[in-house]
């Protein structure tokens, strides 16, 4: 018997010294997943309960021994036969047991035969496989917004799989993917590092060639000036296979960032290029002036004027006709792209189209000036003309702003001032009249993002209250002047919050009711007829 037991015990250690060599798991890993199978065979010679058992090996010899054990429970808490003991039957083992312990009790070793070995199989993969996961996630997990090479080992309709060495394979979804790019099994690729996605079936490291950190990644690679700092990359937008848009600075005044990224007659950006399928990449300037930088990223069309609104982010472009194409772009690719790398909207027009509309906005503020100010259409242009567009830019700019402009004073500067103040102050109260009249809730005037103006615009459409507000959708707010979707969602959603408050109050009083003696304190106090303190 003893030899039988001799032969099973180097069968134990034969089967981890295999295991742990060919897949690269520590022995410790598959001497676990051993015990859980020899405690699993145990657990099936107790057919009539089910018990909770554990097997110590001894990792040097592979003698092992199993051990039945029993938790012992409180007494308010109703204890599992065959594997819980209440307080009374733990006392019978020991005394000095308390709830909480756990009592462990050596029995009959299962002999690690056809079954065991078989179950230990299936734990063996299973212990092996989180074993691999979890080697994948920590030797990629830092590595995530990083180029990794890999070769090909499997095309799909929807992904390509990319074995990247060491057990290690990358997920390549056809959306990630440079369009019209194609790859076969055993060609070599590299990708952008997106994500590591531990899940059932082994770590997904989730791979792309569209993302614009790519092209980060590869200019790191070409351009040492940018592994050493000597030159930033501040921005990059892609249009994926065909065309790209890259920011860079320089904090040495003596180099050329544009110049170094591009390389001795276009060889550095050539190369990144060929790597994404004959990308064309435009490298410009990067500009603390968000103005000047959208004049950059617009190359190579000549950008004559620029007009910028810093509320929206919105930046009005005007080109020569015979530019207009190419500012765009094709399918208005160029511009997109300016866009996405600045921040900013970017509106493109023609020089024509640029004057009539700055002349329409022009001619509505000067008339605007005219009439609140009681001025001539000539002092009001001047206004215009050195950048005033609201009255109150004029009652609060300081005085020399005004002063300093060509053919007026001090004196002429104090009563434009002063016209501009009493303007606003009429407007003010007479805002005010209308809104007594429009018969506007103050709830609405009160909330947040609200203003006189906007709620006589609202009491236009019958919206008086802020649960009239509420009920409107954004297309109905569509039809006030000057309204934006965006800030149409946050109007409504900010009405709508009493709503989600109410329904969070309703709940909690369904949960108190649930106790009889609160439901009889609720009632009491309703029909004492007081208010409760």
């Amino acid at each position: 018997m003893k030899g039988n037991n001799d032969m099973m015990n180097k069968e134990i250690l034969m089967v981890a010294d295999a295991v742990s060599n060919e897949k690269g798991v520590s022995r410790d890993v598959i001497f676990s997943a051993i015990e859980s199978a020899l405690a699993s065979a145990t657990k099936k010679r107790y057919v009539e309960e089910e018990i909770d058992c554990e097997v110590v090996i001894d990792k040097e010899t592979g003698d092992y021994e199993t051990y039945r054990v029993w938790t012992v429970m409180p007494d308010d808490e109703l204890a599992l036969l065959g594997s819980q003991f209440t307080i009374e039957e733990a006392h019978e083992k020991d005394t000095k047991l308390v709830a909480g312990d756990v009592y462990k009790e050596k029995i009959d070793n299962a002999e690690f035969g056809r079954i065991a070995a078989q179950t230990a199989k299936q734990v063996i993969v299973q212990k092996v496989r989180e074993a691999e996961r979890e080697i994948v996630v920590g030797q990629y997990e830092d590595k995530v917004g990083e180029l990794v090479s890999g070769t090909v080992k499997k095309v799909t309709r929807d992904n390509v799989i990319v074995d990247l060495g060491s057990n290690a394979e990358g997920l390549l979804p056809r959306e990630n993917l440079i369009p019209r790019e194609t790859f076969r099994v055993n060609d070599r690729l590299r990708a952008l590092l997106l994500e590591v996605r531990t899940e059932l079936r082994g770590p997904q490291l989730l791979l792309s060639r569209t993302a614009s950190e790519m092209l980060v990644e590869l200019f790191k690679i070409e351009v040492p000036e940018i592994s050493e700092e000597i030159i930033d990359i501040k921005g990059a937008a892609r249009d994926p296979g065909s065309r790209a848009k890259l920011a860079v600075k320089t904090n040495d005044g003596r180099i050329d960032p544009v110049g170094a990224c591009v390389g001795m007659r276009g060889s550095r950006v050539q190369v990144v290029s060929n790597e994404l399928a004959n990308e064309r990449i435009d490298i410009i300037l990067w500009d603390e002036n968000p103005a000047q930088l959208v004049i950059n990223s617009m190359a190579p069309a000549e950008v004559a004027s620029i007009v910028v609104d810093e509320d929206t982010r919105t930046m009005d472009v005007a080109v020569a006709e015979d530019n207009l194409a190419q500012a765009i772009g094709r399918n208005g690719q160029n511009v997109r792209l300016s866009s996405e790398l600045t921040g900013w909207t970017i509106n493109v027009m023609s020089e024509e189209n640029a004057a009539e509309k700055l002349q329409t906005e022009s001619a509505g503020t000067i008339k605007n000036f005219m009439e609140a100010l009681d001025v001539d259409d000539d002092v009001a242009e001047i206004l215009v003309q050195e950048g005033f567009s609201t009255l109150e830019e004029i009652a609060y700019v300081p005085l020399d702003e005004i002063s300093s402009i060509q053919d007026f004073d001090e004196e002429i500067a104090n009563e434009l001032r002063g016209r501009a103040k009493d303007a606003l102050l009429t407007r003010a109260i007479t805002s005010e009249e209308d809104i007594n009249k429009a018969g506007i809730k103050d709830d609405l005037l009160n909330m947040e993002g609200m203003d006189n103006v906007l709620a006589l615009a609202l009491s236009k459409i019958e919206v008086l209250s802020m649960e009239d507000l509420a009920e409107q959708s954004i297309d109905e707010l569509m039809v006030i002047e000057g309204m934006k979707e965006e800030r149409a969602g946050t109007l409504i959603m900010t009405a709508r919050a009493p709503w989600f408050a109410d329904e969070e109050a309703d709940e909690e009083v369904d949960g108190e009711a649930a106790d009889p003696e609160q439901v009889e304190v609720k009632v009491e106090t309703q029909s004492s007829g007081k208010s409760p303190e």
